[in-house]
């Protein structure tokens, strides 16, 4: 078989490379940490790795996004129940949420969304999705 002209650009990201970064979330009064590791300009699907620290917990709120978490290290703690390493856990778009850490661990996630990234912890005709952040910093 002769090469295919119209390879694949490959986007590779060493996030072991990569500092963390605080992400405030004012609404709650607190912060986690993320590493922005890929943002399609086409789509708005983002990808970033999160943690959690221990006992913190992301109130109820939603997202005009579907995500989901894969959990690296530690337990994620959701409204549904907790999962450990290796578990993939999707939150359809729309719902009302709850997920953070349990009370002794830290959780790390990697992060993946549909679409652009929002977050919502009240309803707001006016600003519906007030907090939007790009995984590409």
């Amino acid at each position: 078989m002769s090469t295919p002209t119209n390879l694949v650009t490959v986007s590779a990201t060493d996030t072991s490379r990569l500092g963390w970064q605080a992400f405030p979330l004012p609404q709650i009064n607190g912060e986690i940490s993320i590493k922005p590791v890929f943002d399609d300009p086409d789509t708005g699907m983002q990808v970033m790795m999160l943690r959690y620290p221990a006992g913190f917990t992301n109130t109820w709120h939603t997202h005009p996004c579907a995500h989901g978490m894969y959990v690296l290290d530690g337990v994620l703690k959701t409204h549904e129940g907790e999962y450990g390493p290796g578990n993939f856990v999707w939150f359809a778009e729309g719902g009302w949420m709850e997920h953070g850490a349990t009370a002794d661990n830290d959780v790390t996630c990697l992060f993946v969304t549909n679409k652009p990234f929002a977050i919502c912890y009240e309803i707001d005709a006016d600003h519906p999705y007030p907090m939007e952040v790009s995984a590409a910093g």
